[in-house]
């Protein structure tokens, strides 16, 4: 009895981790219309991805590759690997959505690919499946144009909000937790890295769970916990520079466009210009409440080894 009560104490005090937002080489190529030629999304092999999220203390190990589970081939013989992966949908506004599916089998990936230009047919499965998914950076011009009918889609019919990424600006990761607040949804945390710097950097952790099946059944009960960091000018201008030198590593004729590095910084920052005023005017028209009032949202910034 006694030494019941101590394991129970010990998992408390250390809950279980999982980065549920991490890409590999499996992820695509950039969806930009020349870039898409030559430039992949990650160029992390799925091994060292692993090994990467080991290493940075996650207890649980998970691939959301672009539309794909092609990397869960090299780690399924792993007893913490389960499959996952980031879909591509379609609102029934003719927006965007990125949806982070987990722990599904080949034949629900090939099911969800099926039907993920339809989102009311896409959740009508995933829930018939009870499936776990969330919809990922939804304060970010990431995907594209937003619609009004989107939030509600998002409120309305979604169990998780991507409550933090880590690579998305704070204001934008604030109001989602805000909005999840709001509408009661589940919050998770990825880090949403395309390069092995940035993998496990940011994860979601769930207090008592031993195994994968108490990890997702605390996240359904509302236990899980937001840890690491959010996104910033110099997190993201690091990545982008260590993608190019591994696109130049893989494609020796792409060194010719080495010039070109000097223009990623100015990039950077547009991208983030844009985001902060996508955020400005999405935060204030749907969480119209100022981010000041109310109960603060926990932000739990943990330094990693």
């Amino acid at each position: 009895m006694f030494c019941n009560e101590l394991l129970k104490k010990f998992c408390d005090n250390f809950p279980m981790k999982c980065d549920l937002h991490v890409h590999s080489a499996h992820s695509g190529t950039v969806p930009v219309a020349i870039l898409r030629h030559f430039f992949l999304e990650s160029y992390s092999p799925p091994a060292d991805v692993y090994a990467m999220l080991r290493k940075r203390g996650m207890d649980l190990v998970t691939l959301t590759d672009h539309d794909s589970i092609g990397g869960a081939e090299e780690l399924r013989h792993h007893p913490d690997f389960f499959v996952s992966e980031e879909v591509t949908c379609t609102m029934p506004s003719g927006t965007q959505a990125h949806v982070g599916v987990y722990d599904l089998t080949e034949r629900q990936h090939s099911e969800i690919n099926r039907r993920r230009n339809d989102l009311i047919r896409l959740i009508a499965y995933l829930s018939e499946q009870r499936l776990f998914f969330t919809v990922n950076h939804v304060f970010s011009s990431v995907t594209g144009r937003r619609d009004p009918d989107d939030f509600k889609w998002f409120a309305g019919y979604f169990p998780s909000v991507e409550g933090r990424n880590g690579q998305m600006l704070f204001s934008a990761n604030r109001h989602a937790s805000i909005f999840a607040r709001r509408k009661r949804k589940v919050q998770v945390a990825g880090s949403d890295a395309h390069a092995l710097a940035s993998v496990g950097t940011t994860y979601t952790e769930v207090p008592g769970a031993r195994n994968k099946e108490e990890f997702f059944a605390g996240l359904w009960a509302g236990h899980g916990q937001l840890g690491g960091d959010s996104g910033c000018f110099w997190k993201l201008t690091r990545d982008i520079y260590l993608l190019c030198f591994e696109m130049m590593r893989e494609d020796r004729w792409t060194i010719l466009l080495t010039p070109l590095l000097a223009l990623v910084p100015a990039g950077v920052s547009v991208n983030y210009f844009v985001d902060l005023d996508f955020v400005r005017r999405w935060g204030a028209r749907i969480n119209p409440v100022p981010v000041a009032v109310g109960r603060p949202i926990p932000q739990r910034q943990k330094q990693l080894a």
